[in-house]
């Protein structure tokens, strides 16, 4: 499939070649028409041979023309030859102007510079406003004067044609210019697409990958928070058993590890499935913290109390398990490390936000030494500040020595919503 302008320079070049000999077969069949323009046999005879050197001469140089770029001396003298033999068919013929006007279709083409383009497009003009004028030899001296008066116009609006085309190449320079540097802005676009995309594919690849490392984390904080707390419950209570006399203590304590297994199996299985703790299956999160602080206060023997501040609502399920599993590790963590008499948790419900504070009066710890007491110790607290920061949410702790601990969550309050 052919472009337009592909189309236009192939029409252009058919000119460039054909138009001498139409131009020439115009002012011979003209000439034929009108013998009384040469009325005698010594001018019809050179007219004739003036035509058959002109076709000679166009022939000559369409063979010798093939190849050639651009305009040369070569080209500039058949030029020259050419304007002498069509002015001399001029001067013997009017109608032979025609012929004459060749000079001005493919000037630009066979003349080297612009000076000389001017030159002979003045040249090309001669022929031309003679033949207007009536003829050369003028019998009369107002055919001078008309001469005169037609070569200025003819080059002036030689002069008007010249300004305009010369105007329009440099448009179409500059066209050709845009598009070229269209053409090598898409090309670095397209090469900058192909970039893309393998960088997109590449991002993929570790964002996948980075998921399977976020969950393999999630999963081990979940089995931290449910089955590790679970075993560790159960162990204190059977060790209880083993260690009292009592039949009624022994059964009472083996009834709460019966219990505690079948909380940490429904645990476990609610993690495999990636769902919400148990105890939010069915209740709001203010009921799941009353019931498990209930549970851990009867476990440890430790008074813990739950204070609920603004308007309760029900809060999305990843929120709410953020909030209960960080509420279980500190609950966790007062009952193995703080030897607390008293634990304190509350629940707060603010404009855009909901915060979650656990105290305790326990023998507190020095902040600064966590890193040494927890580097290889499990999730901790280190899992806690994970799930609050996974929900855009942050993890605070406050503790001295012998002052006791106050952990506090505060996240996004992200709704509930009906599926």
């Amino acid at each position: 499939m052919t472009t337009p302008d592909a189309d236009l320079d192939r029409h252009w070049t058919t000119v460039l070649r054909w138009h001498p000999y139409w131009l020439l077969a115009t002012g011979t069949l003209l000439s034929l028409a009108r013998p009384e323009l040469t009325p005698t046999t010594g001018e019809r005879l050179a007219t004739g041979a003036l035509v058959v050197v002109a076709l000679v001469l166009q022939w000559r140089w369409g063979r010798r023309r093939r190849g050639r770029t651009g305009p040369d001396t070569a080209s500039a003298a058949y030029f020259a030859l050419r304007w002498a033999i069509s002015s001399a068919l001029t001067w013997l013929n009017p109608f032979f102007a025609f012929y004459a006007a060749t000079g001005y279709i493919d000037n630009n083409e066979l003349i080297p510079g612009r000076r000389w383009r001017k030159v002979g497009a003045f040249a090309s003009s001669l022929p031309l406003a003679a033949s207007q004028a009536g003829g050369l030899p003028f019998p009369r001296a107002e055919q001078w004067a008309l001469f005169a008066g037609l070569l200025l116009v003819n080059n002036a609006l030689l002069t008007m044609i010249a300004y305009f085309v010369q105007h329009e190449e440099e448009r179409s320079a500059a066209r050709a210019a845009t598009i070229a540097e269209l053409e090598r802005t898409n090309t670095a676009l397209q090469r900058a697409l192909d970039d893309n995309a393998a960088l997109s594919t590449q991002l993929l690849i570790q964002a996948r990958e980075a998921g399977i490392a976020d969950e393999r984390r999630r999963l081990a904080a979940e089995i931290h928070d449910t089955i590790a707390q679970g075993l560790t419950g159960i162990i204190t209570q059977l060790q209880v058993v083993a260690n009292t006399p009592d039949q009624s203590a022994a059964q009472e304590h083996l009834n709460r590890a019966t219990d505690l297994a079948r909380h940490s199996l429904g645990e476990a299985r609610r993690s495999v499935r990636n769902l919400a703790p148990v105890g939010l299956a069915h209740e709001g999160l203010p009921q799941a913290l009353r019931r498990m602080i209930s549970q851990w206060s009867e476990q440890t023997g430790v008074r813990a109390d739950l204070t609920l501040t603004g308007t309760a609502q029900r809060l999305h399920g990843e929120v709410s398990a953020t909030l209960l599993r960080t509420a279980q590790e500190a609950l966790s963590n007062a009952s193995k490390h703080a030897s607390a008499s008293r634990v304190g948790v509350t629940l707060s419900f603010m404009d855009g936000e909901v915060a979650l504070d656990v105290r305790d009066d326990g023998r507190g710890f020095d902040p600064l030494t966590l890193p040494a007491r927890t580097g290889t110790s499990g999730f901790g607290l280190d899992g806690m500040r994970a799930r609050a920061t996974r929900i855009a949410g942050s993890l605070t702790v406050e503790s001295e020595p012998g002052y006791g601990t106050a952990v506090s969550a505060r996240v996004p309050l992200v709704r509930y919503e009906q599926e």
